[in-house]
């Protein structure tokens, strides 16, 4: 139903392919957002919302796009930002590195073994 299409000058953009115009609304932390718009043509609306700047900050921050009517979520979309997500990567290799070093010794004993 909704295909997002991409973040661009602080708005999130998707497109919507129904034929009525979709009555939805973006919550982030349980409060719905203001500002978002549905223009377009039956099969495909185009749909956007800027995101507030004060929402923005370090961290990883989550929307939930949900249909008025039903209340469900149709959609969601993820922002990440910040010094703290370098940290995260930075942690996530280095337990991949180690993880990868224990696999090599263990492919390396299984040769030997195998061998003699």
């Amino acid at each position: 139903m909704l295909e997002m299409t991409r973040l661009r000058a602080g708005h999130w953009e998707a497109i919507c392919h129904q034929e009525a115009a979709p009555d939805l609304e973006v919550l982030h932390l349980g409060q719905v957002l203001d500002g978002l718009t549905v223009s377009g043509k039956a099969g495909e609306w185009q749909v956007s919302q800027p995101i507030p700047a004060e929402l923005l900050s370090d961290g990883v921050l989550s929307f939930v796009v949900r249909d008025c009517a039903s209340g469900g979520e149709v959609a969601h979309f993820t922002i990440v930002a910040g010094e703290p997500l370098a940290d995260d990567l930075r942690a996530e290799i280095e337990l991949l590195r180690a993880e990868l070093d224990l696999l090599k010794q263990a492919f390396r004993r299984h040769c030997a073994e195998s061998e003699g």
